[in-house]
């Protein structure tokens, strides 16, 4: 890892980490340098086999990090990653073997999150290896860099090393924004391989959904238009009956057929998940290679240290996790019914009542502040119960967080509209909350998600250039200096999740955006058919405006191994199953005018209706196959050929020691 970087080396490979670090001060005296906790930084890189490109900015220096490939595959090989062979069994990857692994979609060896991995365990894991302490300096202060430690983690304790961020590939970014965010002749259709390969499975995985889903949105939108707009007299509450019976078998056949789709990439993208175990998501034995480096050695350490568990430890383990899931789950349910539940009753019976519009512009100016502060009390109270349950990683841990907080969103999102549907059974004034909700709310909050990261930035940068020009006010020699593209990246913000930053980034708040959106349309649909067409119309242009938001407007992303939409699916479930509960009470006042609730022919046909739907729900789930066939074959056939080649192997094995004790006796 010590040889020379060569020619085509600088010209190929792409520079994917910053590290920021202050700007030298020009106070160095001579002989400092040597000593210099930048410019030892900067060898120990080159050192360690990356390549290294300073870059001055207005108030920081930024040095940007690439490396060759034999650099990340030594790494590789030390973090012990597994990697799929062309025989289709994931092995531990050694370097020298790197031609029997598979390549990924697009001709690269390394995924985003291995190449991520490998290049946090390279800057990580450079150590004082002398056994005597370091003494750097650093604007005329001392740091000591003591035998054993990371030379990165010292600097980041001092202040000195500011922050490690990925950055963007500026050749696949500007190939990603034509081909993908500015490509709105296509539609729905998107360079997932390309998406996978630049920001990793995880988001990959959002954008395979959203894709899918908008395009399956085509016949919900158009019948609903059809049911909408023409005038069936008589007929209206039968055709509304076979709209709803359409939608909810349309909702679960999706889902099973996104399953499908889903197995499919997993397999694409060699993930180590078994793609039809539901009640071990993951193999946490083969979780390992999925975690950080410092998660990865704390891991390792703990199974070298600690002594093998019985059966006992096992089930004690496993069912203390169980109860304090459940009882963290009963904490957030009681307080959603006891304090969140009475107030959102409360404010939709307020808004009822008031006849001045100012008087409810007032009222939910004040409850939209009120809402936002208990959204982000119950996205931190959630995310310190999580931290007491046993979840076995990162993303289940995520999953956890993620049911707790929906159920905050959904009683705010929902309660009022039942309000108005069941209580009041007004059908005309739901129909305007509902366009209200999915129209301009909506158009608003993907006019507030696009333009407050623009804001944010543009307000960043502002600071930057004017604390630049008091500087050197007064200093007319300096030559006006302009930002460059890594400064612009630091300065834009993170893509992180609204509230529970620590566990979710910014897919949360667009996977919360659908769900609600999909609970508005499933749950109402025999009230507002129409709500269809304009979803479909939202998710179109959403694919765009999100995809340009992560090229244009934020940092690049920290991978995420996952390659499913997690607790999410669950969440999809669920809202399938409340709307066919909703729509059947729906079709119920839309029968019953008077409100008599009797049990008549046409209110004992829905109630039938509703119970039959729920059957045809569990029936689709079983006929649709979650794996296609294909997966399947290849799957024995791999393992037949794993079989095959272990038992040619320990037959060898057998043999030579049969001969070798035969030829001890013969001497």
């Amino acid at each position: 890892m010590n040889e020379n970087i060569g020619a085509e080396d600088l010209e190929t490979v792409a520079f994917e980490i910053g590290v920021v670090v202050p700007k030298s001060s020009g106070n160095n005296k001579d002989g400092d340098e040597i000593n210099d906790c930048i410019e030892v930084l900067v060898d120990e890189f080159r050192k360690a086999g990356l390549i290294v490109d300073r870059v001055v900015g207005l108030q920081n220096e930024f040095l940007r990090l690439g490396a060759p490939l034999k650099t990340l595959g030594q790494a590789a090989a030390e973090l012990q990653l597994k990697k799929r062979t062309h025989i289709g069994v994931d092995l531990q990857f050694h370097w020298d073997e790197v031609e029997a692994y598979e390549m990924q979609p697009d001709g690269s060896l390394f995924s985003w999150f291995e190449r991520y991995c490998c290049y946090r365990h390279i800057i990580y894991e450079i150590v004082n290896t002398s056994t005597s302490t370091v003494i750097l300096k650093s604007d005329g202060n001392e740091v000591h860099w003591e035998p054993g430690k990371p030379l990165l983690r010292t600097l980041e304790s001092m202040g000195i090393v500011k922050e490690v961020f990925p950055v963007h590939d500026e050749t696949k970014r500007k190939q990603l924004l034509r081909s993908w965010a500015l490509n709105w002749w296509d539609f729905t259709v998107q360079p997932i391989d390309d998406i996978c390969n630049y920001y990793g499975t995880k988001i990959a995985s959002y954008f395979a959904f959203l894709g899918m889903y908008t395009r399956w949105m085509l016949f919900p939108a158009a019948f609903g238009l059809t049911v909408q707009l023409v005038d069936f007299g008589s007929l209206q509450l039968f055709v509304l009956s076979a709209f709803f019976i359409s939608i909810i078998s349309w909702a679960v056949l999706f889902f099973q057929f996104w399953k499908r789709k889903n197995s499919a990439l997993l397999v694409r993208w060699q993930m180590n998940y078994p793609a039809v175990d539901n009640e071990s998501k993951y193999l946490e034995g083969e979780w390992y290679q999925f975690q950080s480096p410092v998660e990865l050695m704390k891991k390792q350490g703990a199974d070298k240290t600690d002594k093998p568990r019985g059966k006992e430890a096992f089930q004690r383990e496993e069912w203390l996790g169980h109860f304090m899931r459940f009882r963290n789950d009963a904490m957030i349910i009681l307080s959603i019914i006891c304090l969140q539940l009475p107030f959102e009753l409360a404010f939709a019976h307020v808004y009822e009542v008031l006849r001045s519009d100012v008087s409810k512009f007032c009222l939910t100016a004040v409850y939209l502040f009120t809402i936002q502060y208990f959204n982000k009390i119950g996205g931190k109270i959630s995310v310190k119960l999580v931290k007491y349950e046993n979840n076995k990683n990162i993303e289940r841990r995520a999953d956890s967080w993620v049911y707790k907080v929906f159920g905050l969103y959904f009683m705010q999102s929902y309660i009022g509209i039942f309000y108005h549907a069941l209580l009041h059974r007004n059908i005309m004034t739901l129909r305007q909350v509902l366009i209200q909700r999915l129209i301009i709310s909506e158009v608003l909050e993907n006019m507030l998600e696009n333009s407050l990261p623009y804001l944010k930035y543009s307000f960043k940068k502002y600071r930057a250039v004017g604390n630049k020009r008091k500087r050197e006010k007064g200093t007319s020699s300096e030559k006006t200096q302009y930002m460059s593209r890594v400064e612009k990246e630091y300065l834009k913000p993170d893509y992180s999740a609204s509230i529970g930053e620590e566990l979710e980034d910014g897919l949360f708040d667009d996977f919360l955006e659908l769900a609600l959106q999909f609970g508005m349309i499933m749950m109402f649909a025999c009230a507002f058919p129409l709500g269809f067409a304009f979803a479909t119309l939202n998710n179109i242009t959403e694919i765009r405006t999100d995809a340009l938001k992560l090229l244009a407007m934020f940092r690049r992303p920290i991978p995420r191994p996952d390659a499913t939409i997690g607790a999410w699916l669950n969440i999809f479930q669920f809202l399938i199953v409340m709307s066919i509960c909703t729509n059947c009470i729906l079709l119920v006042c839309l029968y019953d005018h008077e409100g008599k609730w009797k049990i008549s022919p046409g209110i004992a046909a829905i109630l039938i209706m509703e119970h039959v739907l729920l059957l045809l729900k569990f029936v689709f789930s079983r006929i649709v196959p979650e794996e296609p066939a294909w997966i399947k074959a290849n799957r024995m056939k791999n393992a037949t050929h794993v079989h095959d080649m272990c038992s040619r192997q320990l037959l060898r094995s057998i043999s030579g020691e049969k001969m070798h004790t035969e030829l001890k006796k013969d001497e």
